[in-house]
């Protein structure tokens, strides 16, 4: 049972709370007093997960159809503009907010570690940035994501891939593009070996794939591995 503050406590808290705001990352309103949970229960509620997880073939899994050998994939949020969703990547991505993504992945993983196609998945790639990347921003955010997914799965988060090519940003760029940007723009870990292990490779967010396809395209060279996939979210 939660204490009740002390009145002067909880002046200096509403006081902190006028110059520090604590914000739902999803909705940027005020998150109840004491609250550690970056998304408010509203939220929580009102993020528009799919149901991927319930289907071996689904919306991510058409979009790498005919291109990789996948077991399957599942985002945990509908990508839409201006929506909630978007806001979670927008601070994770570029407000320093690695912690967003480590929440979204304990989150997702207490749902994929009840799934029957993702028990049996027994280490976790994030997919890598470009060290300059990397360094720019201060960490990746894919990994945060696979630290809370590996957190809730009980799995490692092998750090398997690395980005060798500087390349530009894809948000504007067609399919074509993005598949062309990305050739040849990673290479496997040496020392590391992935061969006959069931791998999930996870990243934030799935638009036409190319990123996803490229990674995954490289972890199949270990031999008889299963490759699935999971997102943050899936934007049409």
């Amino acid at each position: 049972m939660a204490v009740p503050l002390h009145p002067s406590t909880r002046w200096l808290d509403d006081l902190l709370g006028l110059f520090y705001p604590n914000l739902c990352y999803a909705c940027d309103r005020n998150l109840p007093s004491g609250q550690s949970d970056p998304i408010c229960l509203t939220c929580r509620y009102k993020l528009p997960q799919t149901d991927h997880h319930l289907h071996l073939e689904n919306a991510f899994t058409e979009r790498l159809w005919g291109r990789l050998e996948l077991q399957t994939a599942a985002a945990f949020f509908q990508f839409v503009k201006d929506g909630r969703a978007q806001r979670l990547l927008y601070h994770l991505k570029y407000n320093g907010k690695q912690e967003v993504g480590r929440y979204i992945g304990k989150w997702y993983g207490e749902v994929l570690r009840s799934v029957p196609a993702y028990q049996s998945v027994e280490a976790i790639v994030p997919v890598p940035l470009h060290p300059r990347k990397e360094k720019m921003r201060g960490y990746n955010q894919a990994d945060w994501f696979a630290k809370g997914l590996g957190e809730s799965m009980d799995r490692p988060v092998v750090q398997a891939l690395r980005r060798v090519v500087f390349t530009q940003t894809q948000t504007r760029m067609t399919r074509a593009e993005r598949q062309v940007n990305v050739r040849q723009a990673f290479e496997p870990v040496a020392g590391v070996d992935l061969s006959g292990r069931h791998v999930l490779l996870v990243d934030d967010v799935v638009t036409t794939g190319a990123t996803l396809e490229a990674c995954g395209a490289e972890l199949l060279r270990y031999s008889n591995l299963k490759l699935s996939m999971a997102a943050i979210a899936i934007a049409d």
